[in-house]
């Protein structure tokens, strides 16, 4: 295994008595459980822990669709910081203007106007808002959806679990299974009022849920129908992700509003962004100072959006990550077949989404470790703690998916129970 110095290194008691004192108890009772490394550094596809040691990183919940630093993007943001990182709020940010063309320029249809935040969960508050400005007082959202745990996107998130303890301070919302454009339809035709529909054109916390084919098509039709506005959240599905800029992109559907995040500073920066039409961004328009961010749209993420959709088009990474994403799921299905598994673990992808779902959520944790062993890092799922998924970036070689393949066989021999 490969091993890069590292200086300082750090100390692994401080660190946990620091995290046990001043961050979160519970999360440092279960990094202790599952030995997990310190992470000390990143370059590439690979994360250095404080010892040195290398790990392929085919997780970070979708964020380093362009890797660790990628040159580029990190070059553009250092200039950026040297210049001015944040930015008055009353002067004109020009970095804003060319980062909000940039964006539209690669989004779907009419979706010409960018509000951008700092998270995912900021972009669907966003989002929600302007729904509510364009006067709908219904929610409708999917079972198994996420879209983050601000109260505001909690409201729309259908998982029980994480809702539960804040439900006397949500907002009324009915939940559809996902994929039932039948289910849909009964529920706008049940109220005279205006509805938001909100979904993910594939679900990821939930375990790479696909929808079957036309059912993007459908919804929008319904929403037509219905006069009801529909908000796609591609915070983790979008940007080449499933090898098509956006995973609407599958049926040629747009939206009336759309939610992106995770990989759009380059993975460099947090930043995120609600996307409309004109016609539906009109309440933001006649008033800026309705929905306000402090730290939005500040010249450094504005800085790494521009580079990073700059270098996502020159160095055709969408284009590379549905190739990489075909490769990867013939090998993983033969490889699943080849070891006898094919029929216990059910394995769902869409491009460089790829989800591994397993009989129990323990035999998940346990391929979590036992990859973390193998030095992969990869992403549980927030709403399917039976699933396990990769989201790789593009730019790994032939030799780092040979290891990724060969890491994760071992992690199976070691994890899953034999028959």
């Amino acid at each position: 295994m490969n091993r890069r110095p590292v200086e300082p290194a750090a100390d692994a008691e401080q660190i946990d008595q620091f995290f046990r004192q001043h961050v979160n108890s519970g999360y440092a009772r279960l990094a202790a459980l599952m030995n997990l490394p310190i992470e000390q550094s990143s370059r590439g596809v690979y994360i250095y822990d404080s010892q040195g040691r290398e790990y392929l990183d085919v997780g970070g919940y979708g964020v380093f669709f362009l890797g660790h630093g990628h040159p580029v993007v990190v070059e553009a943001v250092t200039r950026q910081l040297q210049q001015n990182a944040l930015s008055s709020k009353l002067l004109l940010n020009p970095q804003q203007a060319l980062a909000a063309h940039a964006l539209a320029t690669c989004c779907p249809g009419n979706l010409d106007y960018v509000f951008f935040c700092s998270s995912g969960a900021e972009a669907t508050e966003a989002g929600l808002k302007l729904a509510r400005l364009n006067g709908c007082h219904r929610t409708l959202s999917t079972l198994g959806g996420f879209h983050g745990k601000t109260l505001g996107a909690l409201s729309v998130t259908g998982r029980d679990s994480y809702r539960e303890p804040f439900s006397g301070l949500l907002g009324d919302t009915d939940f559809v299974p996902f994929g039932d454009s039948a289910a849909l339809e009964q529920q706008l035709s049940a109220s005279p009022e205006k509805a938001c529909v909100i979904l993910e054109p594939i679900q990821a916390e939930a375990g790479v849920i696909l929808p079957p084919a036309g059912y993007l098509t459908r919804v929008r039709e319904l929403c037509d129908d219905y006069g009801a506005v529909l908000i796609f959240d591609e915070i983790q599905s979008g940007l080449g992700r499933t090898g098509h800029w956006w995973a609407c992109d599958r049926e040629q559907v747009v939206p009336d509003i759309m939610l992106v995040g995770k990989s759009l500073s380059g993975g460099c920066v947090p930043v995120s962004a609600m996307v409309a039409s004109a016609a539906i961004y009109a309440p933001f328009n006649r008033n800026p100072t309705v929905h306000t961010t402090t730290f939005g749209a500040n010249p450094l993420a504005m800085a790494a959006v521009q580079t990073t959709l700059q270098v996502m088009q020159q160095e055709n990474l969408v284009e590379r990550a549905r190739l990489m994403g075909q490769e990867l799921h013939a090998r993983f299905t033969n490889l699943l077949t080849q070891m006898g598994f094919a029929e216990r673990v059910k394995f769902r992808s869409a491009g460089l989404l790829l989800g591994f779902e397993f009989t129990e959520a323990s035999i998940a944790a346990n391929m979590v470790m036992a990859l973390i062993e193998q030095h992969i890092i990869v992403c549980h799922s927030l709403n399917d703690h039976r699933v396990i998924r990769l989201t790789p970036s593009p730019l790994l070689t032939a030799q780092d998916c040979t290891r990724l393949i060969e890491g994760f066989a071992s992690a199976l021999t070691s994890s899953v129970p034999t028959l």
